[in-house]
């Protein structure tokens, strides 16, 4: 696939217009070796952050924050996994460049769904010390706690009407069929995309239609019960936290949460590896550029339902429903709240505004590594406020503890890291029986 007389995208970087002569399809479209190292640095990131952590073991509340900041961490992770997969079954039911230079990283992502289920199982066998229908399982022993004062009494009567979805045992069969219908698509998906290359047909219209009808007969139904599913995932793990808050919206603003992170490690993942063939040849200014307003579009959805979601409930001044903000407003927690809006939303909006910004990939690699640094503030934002210890109480002086949350979710990323990278290297980096392979390698001009 010989394109001639080829004039390339400004290359903003250095701040002039690069011209190349006639481009082909890499010879080499594996991995490249420094790939090895980056798994490497982040298995030693991943150790040495793990050793730091244990020292919270030994502080007052030391050992509950531990447990909470690996839930913040384990559901990053998540996030990456399952943000992943819900993107690339869109990219086979809609089609388009940006998906095709984009797939592999996605595939990796999903792939790590052996190491996220492992990583929940710590979550699951200490459940009952992060979460109150856990803890007191049946009506009976909400009964006791609220006579200790362990729970309110709307906290003992709203447990006591979700005991059928909140308990112990619900709640492992559920994750099972969460976390076991994620692993059959990612399977199955992962085996198709290796099948469709090796195809004796590669090449032709008869394949391409054959494996695009199979991919959109898989992704389209499974989209729908990924939403769904998640949203109950969601719903146990992180809002069940307190009992007593409801929202219509939270899974839904739990997905644009997925392709906000996913979009930023996805971008981040192919400027890197851009520095190598086959990438640096594949990757051009052009789809970063339209990844770049992708994750526009995200940040602004994510403004959209946070925001609405926040006034509806503040004008509605609900006393089921206000503590919930109210507790991550005070006693210190302001501070959190607007580090969360300038980090989460003010400045990606911003930057993502400028088109030189989204053509630019070393202005592209400090912003999406700041947008999964902001997904881990909003995640310590939604988790931490919800402990009684903590609910309109931030502080440090005598809870040193809480700087778990640091170190843990990096020791807990990082960790996955090593398998995503490891997963990445394991296949070519573009899948070469594909239409939009060749649009690729297509002239992009300067405008």
């Amino acid at each position: 696939m010989e394109m001639a007389n080829e004039h390339h995208g400004a290359d903003l970087t250095h701040g002039h217009i690069a011209h190349y002569g006639p481009r082909t399809m890499p010879a080499v479209l594996t991995a490249p070796d420094v790939l090895s190292t980056w798994r490497m640095r982040a298995a030693i990131v991943a150790v040495v952050f793990g050793l730091i952590s244990l020292a919270f073991l030994f502080v007052p509340l030391g050992k509950e924050h531990l447990l909470r900041a690996y839930l913040m961490g384990y559901m990053t992770c998540f996030n990456f996994c399952g943000g992943a997969l819900v993107f690339l079954m869109v990219q086979y039911v809609s089609g388009g460049k940006w998906g095709q230079i984009l797939r592999r990283p996605l595939e990796a992502m999903t792939r790590t769904i052996w190491v996220v289920i492992v990583m929940l199982l710590p979550i699951l066998f200490l459940m009952k010390h992060l979460y109150q229908w856990a803890a007191f399982p049946n009506a009976t022993a909400t009964l006791q706690a609220y006579k200790q004062g362990l729970m309110t009494q709307e906290q003992q009567l709203t447990a006591n009407s979700k005991h059928t979805m909140l308990n112990p045992a619900a709640a492992i069969v559920q994750a099972a069929i969460v976390l076991g219908f994620m692993a059959l698509v990612i399977t199955i998906l992962n085996y198709w995309s290796v099948k469709r290359d090796a195809d004796p047909e590669a090449g032709t219209t008869a394949s391409f239609d054959k494996w695009r009808v199979r991919f959109e007969n898989l992704s389209g139904p499974s989209i729908l019960l990924y939403v769904i599913l998640m949203t109950a995932f969601v719903i146990i793990f992180v809002k069940a936290l307190d009992v007593t808050w409801y929202s219509s919206v939270y899974g839904l603003q739990f997905l644009v949460a997925q392709g906000y992170a996913v979009l930023a490690l996805g971008i981040l993942s192919l400027i890197l590896l851009s520095r190598y063939e086959p990438m640096k040849t594949m990757f051009r200014i052009t789809e970063m550029h339209d990844l770049g307003n992708l994750a526009f579009a995200f940040v602004m959805l994510n403004i959209y339902l946070c925001f609405s979601e926040f006034l509806i409930i503040w004008s509605g001044n609900v006393p089921d429903e206000i503590p919930w903000y109210l507790h991550r407003i005070h006693g210190g927690w302001w501070v959190i709240c607007s580090l969360d809006v300038i980090c989460h939303w003010v400045i990606p909006f911003c930057l993502l505004l400028s088109r030189d910004l989204k053509r630019s990939k070393r202005k592209m690699i400090w912003l999406c590594s700041f947008m999964i640094l902001a997904r881990l503030i909003d995640m310590f934002w939604l988790i931490e406020p919800n402990f009684k210890d903590a609910a309109s109480n931030l502080h440090i002086s005598g809870n040193i503890g809480i700087l778990a949350y640091v170190t843990v979710p990096i020791a807990v990323v990082a960790f996955w890291m090593v398998f995503y990278l490891n997963e990445l290297a394991k296949r070519p980096l573009i899948n070469v029986n594909d239409p939009h392979t060749e649009e690729l390698l297509e002239p992009e001009h300067a405008h």
